[in-house]
């Protein structure tokens, strides 16, 4: 009598300062001489944008989704603040954050077209003293995005007042800086994410500015 072959069906699954302180699921084919092929990895879960990025394109949105912490995976995107709605001010984007809580993906774009920013585990806020986690991490797409995440040797993470908002600190340097109007800034390397400068020069001009609020 000949055995029987069984057939199986795999199912498709369904488818992330002025300076006060310096411191598969695995199939098993038992019938078969030739093993299934393995199954293909999920693609990582897209953000959702509630709006279009006048920074980030589809690509930089993917990439850097990839590099987000797990707890923010899937969170919608909802712009808080953008230069071309809200005006080139450090004022305005401190209102905007207000209510809100959870982090902020900071992107920018300067005169010279390179686009960067930075991570903030928590909401932008004026300060007197450093705040956030070491989820905090800088990024720049000049020329394909690098990131720089959070060294362990201090805690200068995000530090705001109504003149400058500082991310990442060492040595009198800041790793992001951005002035008052939110037209100039710079980056410089830091202790706090070891990075390299985001921009082509230590100091730029602000083309567009938007902060995410995931959430």
């Amino acid at each position: 009598m000949k055995g029987l072959r069984w057939r199986y069906t795999r199912l498709p699954s369904q488818a992330e300062n002025a300076l006060s302180e310096e411191e598969g699921e695995e199939e098993e084919d038992e019938g078969d001489t030739v093993p299934a092929p393995a199954p293909a990895p999920e693609d990582p879960v897209e953000p959702q944008l509630a709006e279009a990025s006048q920074v980030l394109g589809a690509s930089e949105i993917r990439q850097l989704s990839l590099h987000l912490p797990p707890r923010v995976t899937g969170h919608s995107w909802s712009l808080a603040f953008c230069t071309s709605r809200n005006g080139f001010s450090l004022r305005s984007l401190y209102r905007q954050m207000e209510g809100h809580n959870g982090p902020v993906l900071l992107v920018l774009r300067d005169h010279d077209g390179q686009m960067f920013g930075a991570f903030s585990s928590s909401a932008i806020r004026l300060s007197k003293n450093f705040y956030g986690t070491g989820e905090t991490f800088l990024f720049t797409f000049s020329p394909q995005l690098k990131v720089f995440k959070w060294t362990g040797s201090n805690s200068f993470f995000v530090k705001g007042d109504l003149d400058l908002l500082m991310i990442g600190c060492g040595s009198g340097h800041f790793g992001l800086w951005l002035d008052g109007d939110l037209y100039h800034g710079g980056s410089h390397p830091c202790a706090t994410f070891n990075n390299e400068v985001l921009a082509r020069q230590e100091q730029f001009c602000i083309k567009e500015l938007e902060a995410w609020v995931l959430s």
